[in-house]
This record gives C-alpha cells, sequence and structure tokens, in this order.
C-alpha cells in the first residue's frame, strides 16, 4: 500500500520560508576569504596612485617644457631632482638623512603612546580630571606644533630632547583625546556586562574598555603620528645645529639656505614619502584589523 504524505501544505511552506531564511542569513554572515585576482587588485590598488604620481610628474614638466616658469630657482625640473636625490644616494647621505628623521619620529611617537594612553584613560574614567584637563588638552592639539619650538630650544638646548619635548607636545593630546572619544563611544552595556562578569578595575579597562574603544583609538593614533612627524619637521628646520646630524627638516633648511630649489624638492619630496610609507605599512594595516575583528571590512 502507498504511503501518504500528511504533512500539511502550511507547515511545509513554512519550514522551506524557515529553511531559506537560515541560508540568507549564513550566507550574509558567510566570508569571502579566497584573495582578489591580482588584475583586479591591481587596478584598484596599485594603478590609481600610480597614474595619479604620473600626471603629476607630466604637469610639473609641462610647466618647465612649454616655459610657464622658467626660472629653475623657483621651479626646478623632475630631473634635476632626481639627480640630487642620485647623489645623495650613491654619497651614502641617503639613507642618513631618512633614519635620523624615521628614529627621532618613531621614539617620539612611542614616548607619547606611553604618556597619552593612561593619560587617556584616566580623563575618561575621572570626570573632574576630564573637566579640568580636556579643554586644555583640546587647545594644545590645535596650537601649531611650530610654536613649541622657541620655549623648548630655551628649556633644553639645542640637542635631541629639545626634539622629543616637541613631538610629546605635539602628538600627545591627540593620541589621548582619540582614546577618550573612542571610549565615550562604548555602548553602557559593554561596561554593565563586564561587571557582572568580574571585570572591574583594571581588568575591565583592558578586556572591555580598551578593546571596544579601539577604532577611535586607531583614529588618534593615527593623528598622533602626524603630529609627531609635523612636529619634529618644524623642530629639525628652525633648531638646526650640527651636532644634532642632517634629518629631512635640516636639509630643507639647508637647501633654503643655499638657494637649492632641487634640495628643497628632494627634502619636500622625502618628507612626504616617509609620511605616506609609515602609514601604509604600521596604521592602515592596523586600521584594517580592527575594522575586519568587528566585521566591517570583508576579507579579501
Amino acid at each position: 500500500m502507498a504511503s501518504t504524505d500528511t504533512t500539511p501544505a502550511t507547515a511545509k511552506d513554512g519550514a522551506g520560508d524557515l529553511a531559506g531564511l537560515e541560508a540568507g542569513l549564513d550566507a550574509l554572515e558567510t566570508v569571502r576569504t579566497s584573495r582578489k585576482p591580482f588584475r583586479e587588485t591591481f587596478t584598484q590598488k596599485i594603478l590609481p596612485p600610480v597614474v595619479a604620481v604620473a600626471l603629476v610628474l607630466a604637469v610639473w614638466q609641462s610647466l618647465i617644457t612649454f616655459k610657464v616658469v622658467d626660472d629653475p630657482t623657483r621651479l626646478p625640473a623632475p630631473a634635476d631632482v632626481w639627480h640630487v636625490l642620485e647623489k645623495a644616494w650613491l654619497q651614502g647621505e641617503l639613507l642618513g638623512y631618512i633614519w635620523t628623521s624615521v628614529s627621532r619620529g618613531l621614539l617620539g611617537f612611542c614616548l607619547a603612546l606611553l604618556i597619552a594612553t593612561p593619560l587617556g584613560l584616566l580623563l575618561a574614567r575621572v570626570k573632574l580630571i576630564r573637566a579640568a584637563i580636556g579643554p586644555i588638552l583640546s587647545g594644545l592639539q590645535s596650537l601649531p606644533s611650530v610654536a613649541w619650538v622657541p620655549p623648548a630650544v630655551i628649556w633644553l638646548g639645542l640637542n635631541n630632547q629639545m626634539m622629543y619635548a616637541v613631538i610629546l607636545l605635539g602628538a600627545v593630546p591627540s593620541i589621548a583625546n582619540g582614546l577618550l572619544s573612542g571610549v565615550d563611544q562604548v555602548p553602557p552595556l559593554f561596561q554593565r556586562a563586564g561587571r557582572t562578569l568580574g571585570a572591574t578595575g583594571l581588568k575591565g579597562t583592558w578586556h572591555i574598555t580598551l578593546p571596544a574603544a579601539l577604532p577611535g583609538y586607531v583614529a588618534g593614533l593615527k593623528q598622533g603620528w602626524a603630529f609627531s612627524w609635523r612636529s619634529l619637521m618644524a623642530a629639525e628646520i628652525i633648531a638646526s645645529f650640527p651636532d644634532l646630524g642632517v634629518g629631512l627638516g635640516q636639509l630643507l633648511e639647508n637647501g633654503r639656505n643655499a638657494s637649492d630649489m632641487a634640495m628643497v624638492f628632494e627634502a619636500i619630496l622625502l618628507i612626504l614619502t616617509v609620511g605616506i610609507a609609515i602609514d601604509l605599512l604600521i596604521f592602515s594595516p592596523l586600521e584594517r584589523r580592527v575594522l575586519r575583528t568587528r566585521g566591517l571590512l570583508v576579507k579579501s
């Protein structure tokens, strides 16, 4: 005797709809782990900046070729700047310029990080201290870094300590304010859940507050590095001294004193290149990692 299906049609439809809904949710939560083809990566990430640089060089060379600017003391040709870079490389001086500034900038940034992180957490936890110091930090963040160079020279003299002091005064407010902004955006539910699970005090700060505040903290770190680099360049340009070595800021000042625009452009390009390289190698991967762990960036 043939068996008959006695399941109601509405039950079958409901089960099918539920299965379809679950499949759809699974598809939404599924993260693509396969890598993009190199052609797609090339056209989306490599080609656009290469084209932009080529256009800038083309416009620059056109200004020289068509004699829009025919005075090399005002605008040198790209070939002249390249020859200066090549000469510095062959003489073994180019890497020295870069390392002198990069080592100072990174060390100063690390010191600022050690100071600004506990300061930002303290401001976030103690309202009275935040009310007293918060406006001062915001004011310091808006103060141009170059303003700190003369008093730093008077207080500390022409030495590396002066450089680091200028970097700290430029970077600490940005990092602390970034962390403070990140903590302010942490949902109160996270804090209550952490306290329920026993994460209080330093344990709660380490396991709940800091991880939840990472997006704002990373944004503060990026801005803090930018302020560190700008502060260092201002200090090297103004407070030049032979014993301090020749960094990129000092190279820029040497070109100005010698009225050598090719050297000036060499220093500008190196400063720009180092700033972009640090962002691409350190802060952009860190930012992508933070966003990816929160499901805000699809793996590719």
